[in-house]
């Protein structure tokens, strides 16, 4: 059902005060703030601070990684939004920010206009797990003990992909009435899994491998085309019985719209660059991710059509803002 799909300053150069123009070149100066859409444990967490620890080698100043997470990853979005323009303040946020502009109620924000995609940085299939005390063994079979419909499933948050993910899955596919429970990202929903608190959670994979891996979680279905290397034994969702289904969660570096572009182009190169080192990405792959990469204005492109598909998914699913 949903696929992946994969300049310099301008004349306003020529009338920049002195000082600007060596504010601009002197970036970064000083630390650079990573503010990160959700809980620490899941994906723009473990991106934001894998990212972050690299880039502030790159740029010769620590990268100060802040947790704001809430509504889907719009809390942070907003606050970036009206940052000042420096370079100094960015946005580690997911592919719920493609999909905020069709659920949310309100937006503090303008998701086209207010902040602008600096880089691709990852992407990951989604995964869905049970509470290890659950009978069901597999996809199928926790399909058919959900027509009870006492079964609840957790995510990061309303408007996130994995949310859309279980709603598509659950309520279009399988037919089965399974309850959305919101948490404020991935770690607190796995949390709640473990605990019994809820039946099933659908996250990113790389929140939960090593859950999956201690038996702490039982996963039972990747929203991938195939098995991921990281947990082999866990079938695609596809496998389970639902074919053509397939969905991924990407992690993005957003800065205000109005950043220098001399900045906007330092950071896609410094990022391309973190992209092709070997053991980047072989610490992304350990997690369940895959580099993405592009030029700035690929990233626009591509967010162009994941707000475009988003919006098209949650008329289909029906979903709301919890």
């Amino acid at each position: 059902m949903i696929q992946r799909r994969y300049a310099l300053l301008g004349l306003g150069a020529a009338v920049a005060t002195p000082q600007a123009l060596w504010a601009q070149a002197a970036w970064p100066n000083k630390p650079v703030k990573f503010v990160v859409a959700f809980a620490p444990g899941g994906p723009a967490d473990i991106i934001g601070r894998l990212l972050g620890q690299k880039l502030g080698e790159a740029l010769g100043q620590s990268i100060v990684v802040e947790n704001r997470a809430g509504a889907g990853g719009s809390i942070a979005s907003g606050l970036v939004a009206k940052a000042e323009a420096d370079g100094y303040t960015l946005l580690i946020n997911t592919s719920s920010y493609a999909v905020n502009p069709a659920m949310a109620r309100t937006q503090t924000f303008d998701a086209e206009k207010d902040l602008v995609l600096a880089s691709l940085v990852a992407s990951s299939p989604n995964l869905i797990v049970a509470t290890p005390k659950l009978k069901g063994s597999n996809l199928k079979e926790v399909m058919n003990d959900a027509q009870s419909g006492k079964y609840n499933y957790g995510s990061a948050g309303a408007g996130t992909t994995p949310q859309l993910s279980a709603e598509y899955l659950f309520k279009v596919l399988g037919k089965v009435n399974v309850t959305h429970v919101p948490f404020q990202g991935a770690g607190p929903a796995l949390n709640a899994a473990m605990g019994g608190q809820i039946e099933l959670a659908s996250v990113a994979l790389p929140a939960a491998v090593e859950l999956v891996k201690a038996g702490k979680v039982r996963g039972l279905a990747v929203t991938s085309s195939k098995r991921v290397a990281a947990i082999p034994d866990v079938p695609t969702v596809a496998e389970s019985g639902f074919a053509g289904f397939e969905d991924y969660t990407w992690v993005v570096v957003f800065a205000p719209a109005k950043t220098p572009e001399a900045i906007i182009q330092r950071l896609n190169r410094e990022i391309a660059a973190i992209q092709r080192q070997p053991d980047f990405q072989a610490r992304l792959a350990t997690a369940g991710f895959e580099v993405m990469g592009g030029s700035t204005r690929e990233a626009q492109d591509y967010l162009h059509a994941e707000l475009a598909k988003w919006a098209r998914v949650v008329r289909e699913t029906g979903a709301k803002a919890d």
